[in-house]
């Protein structure tokens, strides 16, 4: 039996890209080396990446810590570079202070509307709580000490693997 072109593409591996900005503590390069593992995906930063270049891959993750309720400044600059392209799949992710549906939403909107403005489709969006010290918290010693812990990381596994 002959495979259409669909099944032909489906059956392909899909090449995938994770575009990240992690600085304070890691958080989320932890996480992004989740997603690399199970996505078989290349890690780079925004200031690595051609913008011409992400036309190459099937699937972009674009994460950071997130500073001031929004992405890092170097991510969205990133993005308002980046060519028009056609439905290409794309996913944001994140670690953050304070976590839950609502945060995310908001922490995520100014990339995914850049991002769409572009012709991206965000297929999906991931954000798990980060040890935390800045400003006033170094003084106690921080928030989410510990963050992401295991649960975490399986989270962005499962996460990850959802994506494939």
């Amino acid at each position: 039996m002959e495979k259409n072109d669909n099944e032909i593409k489906d059956s392909l591996p899909t090449k995938a890209l994770l575009v990240l900005y992690s600085y304070h503590h890691q958080n989320t390069e932890q996480i992004a080396k989740v997603f690399s593992e199970v996505l078989d995906a290349e890690i780079k930063t925004p200031q690595q990446v051609k913008p011409e270049e992400i036309q190459g891959y099937d699937l972009v993750g674009f994460g950071s810590g997130i500073y001031s309720a929004k992405h890092d400044e170097s991510l969205l600059e990133m993005a308002d570079k980046l060519p028009e392209v056609n439905n290409k799949n794309a996913f944001l992710f994140s670690t953050a202070g304070i976590t839950g549906e609502s945060k995310k939403t908001k922490d995520h909107r100014i990339l995914r509307e850049k991002l769409e403005s572009k012709g991206y489709t965000i297929v999906d969006e991931f954000q798990c709580k980060g040890f935390n010290t800045n400003s006033f918290l170094r003084l106690f010693g921080g928030m989410n000490k510990g963050r992401p812990n295991a649960q975490d990381l399986k989270n962005a596994e499962d996460f990850a693997l959802k994506l494939k």
